[in-house]
């Protein structure tokens, strides 16, 4: 709707994971490299978690990105599986035939199809979102396709990618052996106050922005205020603020659309 009055080609702060719209912090970056070293140096098993909102997906599919064509990889969003439902979407998402509803025959398609993958030399990565919300059995499945190596080399590299309370979870006596196997960890910390700034202003830029567009230091100040660095926060009520700013016909984004944006998101508008 404000697309046209602020000459943006899409919206700046739409809450889906884009890599193009990723800012690149020091701690994204250190994150990214983190991620790309476990799955590139075949480690097998890597811890990534962060806050709700806090652009864990966005950066998981950022370095599923920059993969090459040398690694198979697979990504999925939905934890709330049972053990054959698991690896019956991995082989969908690998782009492997799945028939009927046997565990083993899929364990085994999975097995022939990374042994495949590194004969050729390849590798491969999977991502596994919101893995706080694994039942254990799927975290004993999950474990389990650890021990599809040769060697040499691990077969497969799993990223468990998800809330502060996988940390927890994975601290628990019964996943002590999945737990051991996890030799790369990190953690993303919210946005820091400095960041809030350059963070809105690559969004703009990405979206089209000429720069004529701006959001003043109180405007920045209500919204770390109300986002407390959480990047999901900033995109819903930096996306309403423009809105208010729209119908007032401003350009300049102040503490009061802001308000306005955070009085509409349920939040206290003062």
């Amino acid at each position: 709707m404000y697309l046209k009055y602020y000459n943006l080609s899409e919206f700046p702060f739409s809450i889906t994971p884009d890599p193009r719209f990723l800012y690149w912090t020091d701690q994204h970056r250190e994150a990214f490299d983190y991620l790309l070293y476990g799955i590139q140096s075949r480690k097998g098993f890597i811890a990534f978690t962060g806050e709700v909102g806090s652009g864990k997906t966005t950066l998981c599919r950022a370095v599923l990105s920059s993969l090459g064509e040398d690694v198979a990889t697979a990504l999925l969003l939905n934890p709330s599986l049972s053990e054959t439902q698991l690896l019956r979407s991995m082989l969908n998402d690998f782009g492997l035939p799945v028939q009927g509803r046997d565990r083993l025959a899929y364990i085994e398609t999975l097995n022939e199809f990374l042994l495949s993958k590194n004969r050729e030399g390849a590798n491969v990565a999977l991502v596994i979102d919101e893995a706080q919300n694994l039942s254990p059995q799927i975290m004993e499945q999950v474990r389990l396709l650890s021990n599809l190596e040769t060697d040499q080399h691990k077969l497969i590299q799993i990223v468990l990618c998800g809330q502060p309370e996988l940390d927890a979870r994975l601290n628990r006596s019964d996943l002590r052996q999945l737990r051991q196997r996890i030799t790369v960890r990190f953690r993303l910390d919210p946005l820091t106050r400095d960041d809030i700034s350059p963070y809105i202003q690559h969004r703009l830029h990405v979206a089209g922005s000429d720069g004529r567009l701006i959001f003043e230091e109180s405007a920045l100040r209500e919204i770390h205020k109300y986002a407390q660095g959480s990047p999901r926060l900033v995109n819903a009520v930096c996306d309403g603020a423009l809105m208010a700013g729209y119908v007032d016909r401003t350009r300049a984004i102040g503490a009061g659309h802001v308000k306005r944006a955070i009085k509409l998101l349920g939040g206290p508008s003062a």
